[in-house]
């Protein structure tokens, strides 16, 4: 009667290590998670963090999906003659040894179409997939993220001294 309850055990444990790096990517540890505090009834929010890569292979973020939101994209901020804009992108690059920065203004996850308000300390799971079918899981509290105002020769402002209002 031990040994059946044995190889069930041992086949449990055997299962268990073949699903493990599906759900817990040693190569790729995540920084800072957090996702922006918006308004109430603001439908949609983005997510920033820092994305390392410790392995030696290149590796990138495919899609990224989370319970909070109805849809969940890759963004990035692009210049369109001068205007900043936000588009989807298909993945997110991270070099072997190096990091990928998601912040304002730049790479982020979008979570679009909210299904309920977020308040500030809220956590908000985000599971991120790699493209070696690989997934990562994240907890990023919600938190309020101060916007630093540009400074004036940031914007081609070369001073105001001169100006006639």
């Amino acid at each position: 009667m031990k040994l059946p309850t044995r190889l069930l055990t041992a086949a449990l444990a055997c299962a268990a290590l073949v699903t493990l790096p599906a759900f817990a990517d040693e190569a790729i540890k995540v920084e800072d998670p957090h996702v922006r505090l918006v308004p109430t009834g603001t439908p949609n929010t983005g997510a920033f963090m820092v994305i390392k890569n410790v392995s030696n292979a290149d590796r990138k973020v495919v899609k990224a999906e989370s319970p909070v939101s109805k849809v969940v994209e890759l963004h990035n901020h692009i210049n369109d003659n001068g205007v900043m804009r936000m588009r989807p992108v298909p993945d997110i690059d991270i070099k072997a040894k190096g990091e990928a920065v998601l912040k304002p203004g730049s790479l982020h996850v979008m979570l679009i179409g909210l299904k309920q308000d977020l308040k500030e300390g809220d956590v908000v799971p985000i599971t991120l997939k790699l493209d070696d079918g690989s997934s990562t899981k994240i907890e990023a509290p919600v938190r309020k993220i101060q916007v630093q105002a540009a400074k004036p020769e940031d914007m081609g402002h070369q001073g105001h001294g001169a100006m006639k209002h």
